[in-house]
């Protein structure tokens, strides 16, 4: 479920663009301002808001460290802001001097893409800020840009309706003429590498004017060559797409519409999850916090609302008789009241409370421990509550629990799962300690991990706790 936590309305004009750091959010409008907040309250920063553009404020974007902040402008510059002062730190002019519509950083923050009214790609190598090579496709403009997780490679997309992938010399890897009937709004790669075999792949996803979300796979093959195939054609909304993105963890997947709604999608089954109507007008701008369940989404009517995801485990993962039947580790001394009045040994109830038993102790209770320090003087006794205590530890174990919720290094259930850069998903903890341990190879594949990078696998914690729920 989402709830709507809060909506900011400082902008006097539409809204086109949020994007989240780590610990700020900041946005950007026709009112030729950006506004920066704080991600934990959504207080606006006293250096807020920043003004230096002449006119509209099309794009913001962070760099991974958050340090900084790009913003692009009909002026025909790209600003670079500090996040630490609010003061301007570059101002980079496109070449040919058109109205720039489009900026995004590369992960490692190396590099700028910048695109402009004319068609034309600028890319700067930012910690010089010098420009390092230009690129165009005539006859269009170009709107989207992002660049892949190993930023090595970056994808474009232009009112001509085409998707193309650039390396950083500018070379065109591959174009999908007529991505989009009538143009692209907006597109962004998946957050993860997959690998298998020859094969490496990338996901992108797209939308355009022809109310289509679409999700695409990029195979680079053993050869060097790239291939883009189809593979999700998302039809929740009834008119123009203008914006999408992916969540950290790549398994969500969120859009804007000129009809005024929001859609979020499980990205990896194509399934509609969520149809978000709050917004009056069209909704231009949609971005995922890295850090927590939030989206943001901005619109025509000025405002940005702030939403927040539930991960299901409201009630500390308690099923409807009260107690969570899955992980009696998790039991509270309450719980293991209630257990102990539905298993007829009422008689231990008090002496439990008492002694602070909640489901770990219950769990580690030994015929010594019962007699010695909780004083349960009848063998009977003793012997029928840990013949029911294994019972339990062998119902939750004939429980089922999905594999895709087991860590792969300590095949237990997943607590703060995380997605490396092999793209599987592993307990933090563990995946941590194999890093340090294993030389950055992957506990799934044994290739070498591209990144020691972690992402939050918040998609995957929410369906757990959906599962422990319903348990």
């Amino acid at each position: 479920m989402t709830s709507l936590i809060c909506t900011l309305q400082h902008h006097q004009d539409d809204v086109n663009w949020c994007a989240f750091s780590a610990k700020l959010l900041a946005t950007c409008s026709g009112d030729k301002t950006l506004r920066i907040y704080d991600a934990r309250d959504f207080s606006e920063l006293p250096f807020s808001p920043l003004t230096g553009h002449g006119y509209s404020v099309h794009c913001c974007c962070f760099s991974t460290c958050s340090q900084f902040l790009a913003s692009c402008s009909t002026d025909a510059t790209t600003v670079i802001w500090s996040m630490v002062s609010g003061e301007i730190e570059a101002v980079l002019e496109h070449p040919g001097r058109s109205p720039v519509r489009i900026c995004a950083f590369s992960p490692d923050s190396l590099h700028l893409v910048s695109g402009a009214s004319d068609g034309t790609l600028a890319l700067w190598d930012f910690p010089s800020r010098q420009l390092r090579r230009t690129g165009a496709v005539n006859d269009t403009t170009m709107v989207a840009c992002s660049f892949s997780p190993c930023s090595q490679m970056f994808m474009t997309g232009s009112t001509y309706g085409d998707l193309r992938l650039w390396d950083l010399r500018m070379n065109q890897l591959h174009a999908e003429k007529n991505a989009h009937d009538l143009g692209v709004s907006c597109c962004t790669f998946a957050p993860s590498i997959l690998s298998g075999g020859q094969v490496v792949q990338f996901r992108v996803a797209s939308c355009g004017q022809d109310s289509l979300l679409k999700i695409w796979a990029i195979n680079k093959l053993s050869s060097g060559a790239y291939k883009m195939k189809l593979l999700h054609t998302l039809t929740g909304q009834s008119a123009p797409v203008l914006s999408c993105a992916y969540s950290s963890d790549g398994q969500l997947l969120v859009s804007g519409s000129v009809d005024k709604t929001v859609t979020i999608y499980d990205a990896e089954n194509a399934v509609l999850l969520y149809r978000l109507k709050q917004h009056e007008r069209y909704v231009t701008a949609c971005a995922f916090s890295p850090t927590s369940p939030l989206i943001a989404t901005g619109s025509m009517d000025k405002t940005i609302n702030i939403w927040r995801l539930e991960d299901g485990c409201g009630g500390n993962g308690r099923a409807s008789g009260g107690r969570s039947k899955l992980l009696v580790s998790d039991w509270s001394e309450d719980d293991v009241s209630e257990w102990l009045l539905e298993e007829g040994l009422e008689g231990l109830v008090d002496r439990f409370k008492a002694n602070n038993i909640d489901g770990t102790e219950l769990l580690s209770l030994t015929k010594e421990t019962l007699a010695s320090e909780l004083h349960v003087e009848s063998v009977g006794l003793r012997s029928k509550l840990l013949r029911k205590v294994e019972e339990l530890k062998s119902d939750s174990v004939c429980l089922g629990i999905p594999d895709e919720f087991l860590c792969p290094i300590t095949r237990e259930l997943m607590k703060e799962p995380v997605i490396a850069a092999d793209g599987y998903s592993y307990e933090k903890e563990a995946i941590e300690s194999w890093i340090n341990t294993k030389n950055r190879s992957s506990p799934m594949t044994n290739l070498p991990l591209l990144t020691t990078l972690l992402t939050p696998n918040h998609t995957l914690k929410m369906a757990i706790g959906r599962w422990k729920t319903s348990q």
